[in-house]
Parts: C-alpha cells; sequence; structure tokens
C-alpha cells in the first residue's frame, strides 16, 4: 500500500449561493455532455473547416476519456453546472484539440477531476489551470521524469516490512517508467520554460541511498540487540502495554537484532489493533486506532534502538543491495543519482505530474 470549507446539497445537486439566493441546478450524464458540446462551439471560430476536421475527432476523444471517468466521482457532474469549471472545460478542449499524443485525453481528465476535488483552494486552482495549459506543450520525456520526481517525493510504503516495502516501491515504478528515462539538461530546460519545475544550479540532488535511508529510517536503524538488556525491556514494556511481541520481527539486514516493524517513528502513530468480533453470525476483523498509551510505549521502544552507526551504515549497503536487485527500482536509481542539476517541481509541475501518475495507476491517492 502507498501512503499521499464544503457546500452541501442533495444528491444530483448543485448549490449556487449568491447573498441570500441558492439555486439548485441538477446536473445528470446527459446534460454534462450537452454543457461539454456547448462548450466546443466556442473552439468553431478558431479553426479552418480543414483544422476542424481534426479538432472536432480530438475533442470527442477527449469526451469519451472524460465522462466515464468524472461519472465515476461522487458529485463531480455537478462541476459542469460551475462558470469558472466550465471556462476551464474550454481550454482543456483546446489543448485536446492541439495535441496529437492520445495519452494527453487521459491526463486532461484528470487533471479535470482534480479541479473538482480542489475546487475551493484558490491555490490548488490556479495550478490546475496552467497544468491544463501546458498538457500539449510538455514533451513525452519531460513528463516522464516529472512524474517519477514527484513520485519519488509524494509515495512511500506503508508497510513495516523491509522486502514488502521495496516491492511495493518496485511495483509503483514499474507503472510509472512506461518509456525510457531523459538523459542530460534538455528535458530539464524544458519544465523550467514551462515553469513546471525551477532548477537550481548551485545545488544537487540527494542519491537514492542517503534519501531512501532518511525516508524509511525504521528499514535501516539498528534495533535492539537480541537477548540483551534492552530487549528484556521491550519485551517488558510489551507485556505491560497489552501488546503482542509479534511487533518485534528479526532485522531483515542483520539476525543479532531485533527491529519493530515499523517504516519510521512517525508511523507509529498510524498502526491500528485488528480485533476479531461475531457479526451477524460471521467472524470478521475489525481496525481499531491503538490508544495513545500503547503508542507511545512503542515509541520508547524504538527508543531503545542502539546508535551504532557502523552497524547502520552496513544495513543501508544492505538496503541498496535489496534495492538494486528490483529491476525497476536499479533503473530508477541509476537513473535519478545521474541527474546533473538540482531542481525543485512548482505547483503547476506536481498537479501534472500526479495526474499522469494516477494516469499509471489508478491506485494512487488523490493529490493533497
Amino acid at each position: 500500500m502507498i501512503n499521499s470549507q464544503n457546500q452541501k446539497g442533495g444528491d444530483s445537486s448543485t448549490n449556487i449561493q449568491a447573498q441570500q439566493m441558492v439555486v439548485h441546478v441538477g446536473i445528470d450524464e446527459k446534460r454534462a455532455r450537452e454543457i461539454y458540446q456547448e462548450m466546443i462551439l466556442q473552439l468553431r471560430s478558431d479553426y479552418s473547416q480543414e483544422a476542424l476536421n481534426i479538432a472536432n475527432y480530438r475533442v470527442a476523444e477527449f469526451e469519451n476519456r472524460l465522462m466515464p471517468k468524472i461519472t465515476q466521482v461522487e458529485g463531480a457532474l455537478e462541476a459542469f453546472a460551475d462558470p469558472s469549471f466550465q471556462l476551464l472545460l474550454v481550454e482543456a478542449q483546446k489543448a485536446a484539440a492541439s495535441t496529437e499524443r492520445p495519452a494527453d485525453y487521459d491526463l486532461l481528465s484528470e487533471l479535470l477531476i482534480h479541479r473538482f476535488q480542489k475546487g475551493e483552494n484558490r491555490i490548488a486552482r490556479a495550478g490546475i489551470s496552467l497544468a491544463v495549459e501546458i498538457v500539449d506543450k510538455v514533451s513525452d520525456d519531460a513528463l516522464l521524469g516529472l512524474t517519477v520526481r514527484h513520485a519519488l517525493d509524494s509515495f512511500l510504503p506503508t508497510s513495516g516490512d523491509i522486502h514488502q516495502g521495496l516491492d511495493v516501491l518496485n511495483d509503483l515504478f514499474g507503472k510509472i517508467l512506461y518509456r525510457d528515462l531523459p538523459i542530460g539538461q534538455d528535458w530539464l530546460d524544458h519544465l523550467d520554460i514551462l515553469d513546471a519545475v525551477r532548477l537550481n544550479h548551485f545545488g544537487s540532488l540527494k542519491k537514492v541511498g542517503q534519501y531512501y535511508p532518511e525516508q524509511l529510517p525504521g528499514y535501516v536503524d539498528v534495533g535492539i540487540e537480541k537477548n540483551s538488556a534492552d530487549h528484556n525491556k521491550a519485551i517488558d514494556i510489551l507485556k505491560s502495554h497489552n501488546l503482542s511481541a509479534n511487533i518485534l520481527i528479526e532485522h531483515a539486514f542483520n539476525s543479532d537484532y531485533i527491529r519493530l516493524c515499523v517504516r519510521s517513528t512517525n508511523s507509529i502513530d498510524e498502526l491500528s489493533l485488528t480485533t476479531p468480533i461475531i457479526h451477524d453470525g460471521k467472524l470478521i476483523n475489525i481496525q481499531q486506532n491503538l490508544p495513545d498509551e500503547q503508542k507511545q510505549a512503542i515509541h520508547s521502544i524504538y527508543e531503545l534502538y542502539s546508535k551504532d552507526e557502523n552497524i547502520r551504515q552496513n544495513n543501508v549497503n544492505s538496503f541498496l543491495s535489496e534495492w538494486d536487485k528490483r529491476s525497476n527500482l536499479k533503473i530508477l536509481r541509476e537513473w535519478w543519482d545521474n541527474i546533473p542539476t538540482g531542481f525543485t517541481v512548482t505547483s503547476v509541475g506536481k498537479v501534472l505530474a500526479h495526474s499522469n501518475a494516477q494516469r499509471c495507476d489508478k491506485n494512487l491517492p488523490p493529490l493533497d
């Protein structure tokens, strides 16, 4: 598993409020498609007859990608009654008409869904609007590089098991690495021109061997030596707080040590308790958050970890060895560690990259 002001109305309705007046506008898929066609009328004066034929085909293809997606998002059809959404829809239709890349229709669809989900956030809306404007301008290589950077920044495994966590990352990048990764400087300059990234010629990116151990310290931190006084103390803490000893596992990188099955200290607060109960005559498991007292007990066990830097570095080396055994992660590391220039992703680049990542993997969480 990967970790990423409301106005209420009735079913299939949109609330439009102006001072004391509230108008309920029902929008179903049929009406949404009609509005889509009405917006196309604004395109027709922009093209010659020859170009219009191509534009109409592309915009129809975009509609065929958009509508099935947006009808699956609860309440999203209501956005078609929003004037600002309609203006963005026209811009998305223009981008669809201008692009020869079919994947852009899915990308534009994801951006419009983001627009609905972030409708009240003006900062997010601005980034989404600018992202729509550059969809047909960004190159294939640059879009992929941007998406990989965003995925590296945004998605981590939730599993505390080292091998499972690496497998999750390998599967994720297997979906995202849909073509050869870009090399050299040109793709970065291209993204900088489009305001999707900011280049830092005086800085460099952290290597994978530094970045991921910092993001997943629970995988490489030393742990507690077996049968030591601290090991006994950890067991006592678990018993006194009615916690299972199974949360302590042998360290995958050093069999002389045990560790908590967590990816970081922060993830301790995300732990839950599985409780079997009888419901309607059937045995089911329910997830319950751990009480704060138990969470604090687990934190105190993490504090018992050895601080031996030599052992930790050996764990990091073992982590990277396991990393390179997974083909997609090995490709990622070799590419990332050779990027020539430091850069950060802008709000425009972030929403564009996230939309492309969701196009590749439908199970990714929405953009924060």
